[in-house]
């Protein structure tokens, strides 16, 4: 059955939603309160005084997992390599430490676990790392069996306790090491701090503390050795432009500029939405804005109220600046982190105190070494972001940006080599926390949606199909299951199925099915 589908949001997940509704036959709408279509993956053009031009992502910029974009463009028939073509970076990232030791993480198990035993000779650090990946694998395998590609907000969705009480569900269940953190997981391989650090990272892709961050989420480990870092050809820009053509082309109505300023709903059902001050009537409503947010604002009432009561804690937020350079840095990679001094304190600062970090890790994607048509022959168009806490009544960033900008140079000077960066900086941008939460309709500046914190439950987050509201989907970073490029998209994609589902549609094809599946997974004749 055709239903008539709004999307209120243009996020990468709200337009992956958009696409894969749209392929499966739906008439859909889509509506974003910003004059642009792709949320957070928007592009910055800056021109220095002489007339140079830099452009920069000014959102995500690390695309992991593309077999997720392989199934949304399977969906509709196509073949995402053809449209979207992607280019592998290897090495992944190059860490910078405060005592001046360097380290690339490497794609491949064994020459990462052969670089770590070089680092830090002596001491099993190349086992403990080829320890971590095995568990990391098999978190992933059950992260797959068990929560991804279809709508969850709480163990009772994902495991039926009397059809799946069997003795490989009991191991699987115990293997997620419920009350160990990714922190505790990671120190107890690779103890080495500074490659624990490095390690550490991965949970920055969901905005969250290691050492609050549950052990399953170390699963991302071998999401990204066994499936690799891509950059989109034209930045991850092109993920958003690609995913708003795919959907335009199947019929997908987009249109920017217009906000949702809330729901038509009777006894319990979404009957449209308030866009433009206009009434537009609805079968089905996903919504890509802030999931919280979402229930405050456009549900609103009792339901919206006992949402805000659940608890959820926003992810953290950051400073991003974007530095045009006359003259790039020979010496680092297309992406690189610059380590804080002190692991456990920074994320205590951040995450627990709700300050800035005294001594901050940086961020840095410096992509013209990859496209040279992002910066002028010989410049860069330096990417930089350091994680801050969320948005708290405090926090005053017209007073507090400045000051945080020179700590922030001030440790790629120290940490990174790059003591001259000052003189090289010919334009340059920035966005902080509050910027952010103006943007793009987050909850307190959160670039993540919501923390993925708590050793026990602490990879929730708000289900696909809402339980309070017919007709209501969700997607996007605070929405299952959570926030990064890959996870973000397969949010679109479950919200758009749990609604084709609910409508009685044809589901997903064969080619999509196989497009999605990890490689381990897949038939033999597929793989091969």
């Amino acid at each position: 059955m055709t239903r008539n589908v709004v999307v209120i949001g243009s996020g990468l997940g709200g337009l992956a939603a958009a696409a894969v509704a749209a392929a499966r036959g739906h008439k859909v709408t889509l509506f974003d309160k910003n004059p642009w279509l792709g949320g957070k993956a928007a592009v910055l053009h800056l021109e220095a005084p002489d007339g140079s031009r830099f452009r920069f992502d000014m959102g995500p910029t690390i695309l992991t997992v593309p077999r997720v974009l392989r199934r949304i463009y399977a969906e509709a028939g196509r073949e995402q390599r053809d449209e979207l073509p992607l280019i592998r970076l290897d090495p992944q990232w190059r860490c910078f430490f405060e005592d001046g030791s360097r380290v690339d993480l490497l794609e491949n198990v064994d020459a990462m676990a052969a670089e770590m035993d070089r680092f830090a000779p002596g001491r099993g650090m190349g086992e403990g790392y080829r320890a971590f990946q095995r568990i990391a694998h098999h978190l992933h395998g059950v992260s797959e069996r068990f929560f991804f590609w279809k709508p969850v907000e709480g163990i009772s969705d994902t495991l039926n306790w009397k059809r799946n009480f069997t003795p490989d569900t009991m191991r699987d269940v115990m293997s997620l090491r419920m009350g160990q953190t990714v922190a505790k997981v990671i120190r107890g391989k690779v103890p080495d701090e500074r490659l624990a650090q490095m390690l550490d990272h991965f949970c920055q892709y969901v905005g969250s503390s290691p050492y609050l961050a549950p052990a399953v989420l170390c699963s991302i480990g071998d999401m990204q050795a066994a499936e690799g870092v891509w950059y989109p050809k034209g930045g991850t820009r092109a993920v958003a432009e690609g995913l708003a053509n795919l959907a335009a082309s199947l019929g997908a109505d987009l249109r920017p500029g217009v906000e949702v300023t809330g729901l038509d709903i009777e006894d319990g059902e979404v009957k449209g939405v308030i866009a433009g001050g206009e009434r537009i009537a609805a079968d089905a409503v996903i919504s890509n804005m802030d999931a919280i947010r979402t229930y405050g604002e456009l549900v609103a009432g009792p339901v919206g109220q006992a949402y805000q009561k659940k608890g959820f804690e926003p992810a953290c937020s950051g400073v991003v600046l974007y530095l045009g350079l006359n003259r790039r840095y020979d010496h680092l990679a297309h992406h690189c982190f610059v380590f804080s001094r002190d692991a456990e304190e920074e994320f205590d600062a951040i995450y627990k105190k709700g300050e800035p970090a005294p001594d901050p890790t940086a961020y840095l994607a410096a992509t013209s070494c990859t496209d040279d048509t992002t910066a002028p022959p010989g410049g860069e168009a330096l990417y930089v972001l350091v994680h801050t806490p969320y948005l708290r009544p405090h926090h005053d960033w017209s007073k507090m940006f400045a000051p945080y900008r020179r700590k922030i140079l001030d440790k790629l000077k120290r940490t990174a080599g790059m003591e001259d960066i000052e003189e090289r900086i010919v334009v340059e941008s920035a966005l902080t926390p509050v910027d952010i939460h103006e943007r793009y309709k987050v909850l307190n500046g959160a670039i993540y949606g919501l923390a993925s914190h708590g050793a026990f439950t602490g990879a929730f987050k708000p289900g696909n199909r809402s339980k309070n509201i017919k007709g209501l989907y969700l997607c996007g970073g605070s929405a299952h299951p959570g926030p990064g490029m890959p996870m973000v998209m397969m949010s679109g994609w479950i919200a758009a199925d749990a609604m084709d589902r609910d409508a009685g549609g044809r589901g997903m094809s064969e080619a999509a099915d196989l497009a999605g599946r990890r490689e381990a997974d897949l038939p033999r004749a597929a793989a091969e």
